[in-house]
């Protein structure tokens, strides 16, 4: 359903899987034409999650290129590949690379941000600018909390299925929010999609991300992150997001730093206030 739903935002959509090894490819979704903007989701997103943003971003003459993690939204979830940060940072970059894609801005949202980050110091040509989305700068693919949940993933398959994955979800995206009135069945829909198309897939797959170690810590790269990074907090309480401590690491750190504050909004910014995400754009853009 979700990509219908892309399909009707613009008829230069096109959506397609890169095949960077024989485990492993990447949902690629590609739409517009002028300087590239690329957007990372967190670890329950995908394009889907962009629906309201994509358009503004190609009426405003952007070319808009959604790269779905490993083991996220509809990429591919082998069970024993490498789910680190670094890693998923590097695949991002063997995409843009196919893509010839150049001095992108990137907005990531939540863990995805980590991605951009390592991204930004590990490949500099590549990002001209960062948007973090209510991400801050993770050192693992997975939370503690996180990991307590996957504990249940057994119990999921044999007793809840698909329809436990869903209601947990649904309640989860209305708890990180501060106004809920997105969520709605359809969107609960989408979001849910890629589980319950391959939910033994997902579950091994967020398994071995929380069992995943990074090869390396991102805070001592961060002052290596040379392009400018606008955080984007919302103001309303709401489950998830970035510390206090971690704003402080990120603004000790990057060379170019600043918090933009999203006045009622939750974790999921862009689909509360997506004009918000464009404005953010425009600003490392057009300074």
């Amino acid at each position: 359903m979700w990509l219908l739903v892309l399909a009707l935002v613009s008829d230069t959509a096109h959506t397609s899987s890169l095949v960077l090894s024989p485990a492993e490819s990447l949902e690629v979704t590609v739409t517009g034409t002028g300087d590239p903007v690329v957007l990372v989701p967190g670890l329950l997103g995908s394009a889907f999650g962009y629906r309201a943003v994509i358009p503004l971003l190609t009426a405003a003459g952007y070319r808009a290129i959604v790269v779905e993690p490993l083991g996220i939204g509809g990429s591919a979830r082998p069970e024993h590949a490498d789910y680190s940060l670094t890693a998923q940072a590097d695949r991002i970059a063997a995409v843009l690379d196919r893509l010839g894609v150049r001095h992108a801005v990137v907005v990531a949202h939540s863990l995805g941000a980590s991605m951009a980050f390592r991204l930004a110091y590990r490949r500099p040509d590549l990002v001209a600018g960062i948007v973090s989305l209510d991400g801050g700068p993770a050192e693992a693919a997975a939370t503690r909390a996180f990991r307590r949940a996957m504990k249940l993933a057994p119990l999921i398959r044999v007793f809840g299925g698909v329809k436990l994955i869903r209601k947990k979800i649904r309640g989860q995206l209305i708890k990180a929010s501060g106004d809920s009135s997105w969520v709605s069945e359809q969107v609960v829909d989408g979001y849910t999609a890629a589980a319950a198309h391959d939910l033994d897939g997902t579950l091994k797959a967020f398994l071995a991300m929380a069992a995943r170690r990074e090869p390396e810590r991102l805070r001592p790269h961060l002052a290596e992150v040379r392009c400018p990074v606008r955080l984007l907090l919302g103001t309303a309480t709401h489950e998830g997001g970035v510390s206090a401590e971690e704003v402080a690491v990120l603004a000790a750190a990057l060379p170019l730093f600043v918090v933009d504050s999203v006045p009622g909004a939750g974790h999921f910014i862009y689909e509360e206030q997506p004009a918000v995400v464009l404005t953010a754009v425009r600003r490392l853009r057009e300074p």
